[in-house]
């Protein structure tokens, strides 16, 4: 798999962080982050059905896996995709330790992820941002799935009102996760509307924080 610079800079930071995602992750309940709800809120806006297929964009040490088996039951199926080796680890850890049989691990960048034709949700949480291409992302996201399936973004951004300076402060304490200067000019929320119908957006954290879901078209 060739890889970019970019991605190649975000695979040695989680390698880095991957053992301590989790515990660094649930650091931000000290600035009231509601770091589980918002994954919950997301989740529920998948509006999935027992007997589903979902891929997850993005998924990490797998922090969404209990809440996408509930979602889709031991009948569904939840395909898993992540760009680092490091990071997937601790999620086939969860995988194996619950004994979920209907769980599919990946390791690829998600502009090259190859999505299953007929999925009934895509998800991503925390991490289309640090995607260069998140439209090419979202726009084969829609193409794959059924007509009224629904993808779904949880993810940060910068309000518009604020300064370029209190920018900085606040990626200074995402750093950790690979967030960098040059991601606030990504917009993935304005892409939605333009693959997408029905689309909804919600804001949390003093807009910091948003979940997006639109409606796959007709095909």
């Amino acid at each position: 798999m060739s890889i970019t610079l970019e991605n190649q800079q975000l695979v040695n930071t989680y390698r880095k962080r991957a053992k301590h995602y989790d515990w660094l992750s649930r650091l931000y309940y000290l600035i009231g982050f509601r770091y589980t709800g918002y994954r919950k809120n997301a989740v529920k806006a998948l509006g999935l059905n027992q007997g589903d297929t979902v891929v997850e964009i993005g998924c990490g040490t797998g922090a969404n896996l209990p809440l996408l088996q509930e979602a889709v039951g031991p009948t569904g199926k939840i395909i898993g995709v992540d760009l680092t080796d490091a990071m997937l680890e601790p999620a086939r850890q969860r995988v194996a330790q619950a004994g979920w049989k209907n769980v599919q691990l990946i390791q690829c960048d998600a502009e090259n992820y190859a999505f299953p034709e007929g999925i009934d949700g895509i998800i991503s949480t925390y991490a289309l941002t640090l995607s260069n291409d998140y439209e090419k992302v979202i726009a084969s996201g829609a193409q794959a799935l059924k007509t009224g399936k629904r993808w779904v973004l949880l993810d940060f951004r910068a309000p518009t009102a604020w300064p370029r300076c209190l920018v900085r402060l606040g990626l200074l304490l995402m750093r950790p996760f690979g967030s960098r200067m040059h991601m606030v000019d990504r917009h993935p929320w304005e892409v939605f509307p333009k693959y997408l119908e029905k689309v909804t957006m919600r804001n949390f954290y003093l807009g910091i924080v948003y979940i997006i879901s639109g409606e796959a078209k007709p095909k």
